[in-house]
C-alpha cells in the first residue's frame, strides 16, 4: 500500500521553516508516495500553496493532515515545540510515523508522551554522523546557516566595517574576528567573515580540524591544552572536563583582547553548552567589540549571554540569538527538506511502500520511540528506563 507523506505547518512561536518544499514533492512522487499539506505550511518560507498542488500534492487542513498521513515530517515535533506541540498528541495514532527534530536528550517528559501515543518517533538530532547519513545530516545543514547568519549579525553589530579599505581618507583597517569551535556553524562563520574581509582567526579543541580552518582563510590558534579526546562517538564535540576548560579560558583571554567580534559555536548534543567566554573575559575586550554566542539555545558560551536578548557589558554587545535557521527559512528549508527526503529514501520503496528496517544503523540511532515504548538506547538512559533490547525487523 503506498505511503502518504503530512505536512503539517509548524506551530513552535517565530518558527518560519516548513519541513518539505514543493521540489521535493517529485521525488518522493516518483516513489510512489502521496503528499497532504496544511494549508499556508510554506507561506512563512516561501513557498505557496499553488506550488505544491502544482508538485501534486494536496492541501488540507491540519486534522486532515494527520488523519490521512502515515507519515508525518515536521521542522519541531513535540520536543522541540514542547508548549504548542502538545496539541497535536490527541491527533497522532499508533503505528504512524513522525519524523522531526525533537529533543530527545533533553526533554524526556515529551518522549514519554509522544511514546504512548504509540508512534514511531525518528529524531533528526540522532542521526549518524557516517559517510552514508552525511545526506541526511540535518543538524550541519542547520549549522550552516546559522554560522552564515552569527556574522551577519555581528557585521551589523560592530562599529567598524569588516574589509580593509584604502581610501582618499586614509586606510580603513580590517576588523579582527574570532572563531569559537570550527564544527560546521564556525568553519561556515569563518569562511563568511573571511569574503567580508576579516582577518579571522579561530580555536577548536580538536586539533584535527587545523587544516580545513586554513583552508578556509582563518588562522587556527594554538593553545598549549590536551585535546585529543575532545571528539566524541559519532563526530560530535564531547564534554570535557572543568580543569580543561579552566585552563582553556585563561589562555583565551589574551586572544580575545585582540578581537573586534567573537562568535562562539561550542555545543555538545544533549548537555549545557560550556562556559568558555567568562565575564571577566569579556571585560578583557576592548569596548565596541562584538560577541555572538550561537550556543544561546543550550544557556550559552558567554557567561553573560541572555538567549534571545542582546546585552550590553562595558561598551560590548553580547548577542544571544534563538533559532538562527528561522530567520533564513527560504534556503533552511531548502536544506532540510533535502535531508528529510533522503532519509525517507532509506524507508519508502518502489511503489510506495513503507518499511523500516530497524537493522539498519541510521535508522536504529534515530529510532526514539516505537510500538508504545522508548526503544533508544542513550535517551532510555536518560530517562532512567531499564537498557532496551536489540532492534529487530519491524514497520
Amino acid at each position: 500500500m503506498a505511503v502518504t507523506i503530512g505536512v503539517p505547518r509548524e506551530t513552535f512561536p517565530g518558527e518560519r521553516r516548513v519541513a518539505l518544499i514543493p521540489r521535493m514533492c517529485d521525488t518522493l512522487a516518483k516513489l510512489g508516495a502521496s503528499i497532504i499539506v496544511e494549508q499556508s505550511a510554506g507561506v512563512e518560507a516561501g513557498f505557496s500553496d499553488d506550488q505544491y498542488v502544482a508538485r501534486g500534492a494536496k492541501i488540507g487542513s491540519r486534522a486532515e493532515v494527520f488523519a490521512q498521513a502515515d507519515v508525518i515530517v515536521q521542522v519541531r515535533s513535540l520536543g522541540a515545540n514542547p508548549e504548542a506541540g502538545r496539541a497535536d498528541l490527541p491527533l497522532l495514532r499508533p503505528g504512524q510515523t513522525v519524523i522531526g527534530f525533537g529533543e530527545p536528550l533533553t526533554q524526556p517528559r515529551e518522549v514519554s508522551d509522544v511514546a504512548r501515543t504509540g508512534v514511531s518517533f525518528l529524531s533528526m538530532e540522532l542521526m549518524p554522523r557516517i559517510t552514508r547519513a552525511q545526506s541526511m545530516d540535518a543538524l550541519s545543514s542547520m549549522a550552516t546557516i546559522a554560522g552564515y547568519r552569527a556574522v551577519l549579525l555581528a557585521a551589523m553589530s560592530l562599529p567598524k566595517i569588516f574589509p580593509m579599505l584604502m581610501t582618499a581618507a586614509g586606510t580603513v583597517t580590517a576588523a579582527r574576528a574570532f572563531i569559537l569551535g570550527a564544527g560546521v556553524a564556525g568553519l561556515q562563520a569563518i569562511a563568511t567573515a573571511r569574503r567580508l574581509g576579516a582577518v579571522v582567526s579561530a580555536y577548536d579543541v580538536r586539533s584535527a580540524v587545523k587544516e580545513q580552518i586554513e583552508s578556509l582563510g582563518g588562522k587556527f590558534v594554538v593553545l598549549n591544552i590536551e585535546g585529543a579526546a575532545a571528539e566524541g562517538t559519532g563526530g560530535y564535540a564531547k564534554a570535557m572536563g572543568e580543569d580543561f576548560y579552566k585552563r582553556q579560558r585563561e589562555l583565551l583571554t589574551e586572544v580575545l583582547r585582540e578581537q573586534d567580534v567573537v562568535i562562539t559555536t561550542a555545543a555538545v548534543p544533549g548537555k549545557k553548552a560550556p562556559i568558555l567566554v567568562t565575564k571577566e573575559m569579556a571585560s578583557a575586550m576592548a569596548p565596541g567589540s562584538v560577541i555572538v554566542d550561537i550556543a544561546a539555545e543550550r544557556g550559552g558560551n558567554c557567561e553573560l549571554t541572555k538567549p534571545g536578548e542582546t546585552v550590553m557589558h562595558q561598551g560590548i554587545t553580547i548577542l544571544g540569538p534563538l533559532n538562527l535557521p528561522s530567520t533564513i527559512p527560504y534556503h533552511a528549508s531548502q536544506m532540510y527538506a533535502a535531508n528529510i527526503v533522503a532519509f525517507l529514501k532509506l524507508m519508502v520503496q518502489k511503489g510506495g511502500e513503507f518499511k523500516m528496517n530497524r537493522e539498519d544503523e541510521i535508522i536504529r540511532e534515530t529510532l526514539v520511540t516505537h510500538g508504545n515504548e522508548v526503544v533508544h538506547a542513550r535517551v532510555s538512559e536518560a530517562l532512567g528506563l531499564s537498557p532496551v533490547a536489540p532492534a529487530g525487523e519491524g514497520r
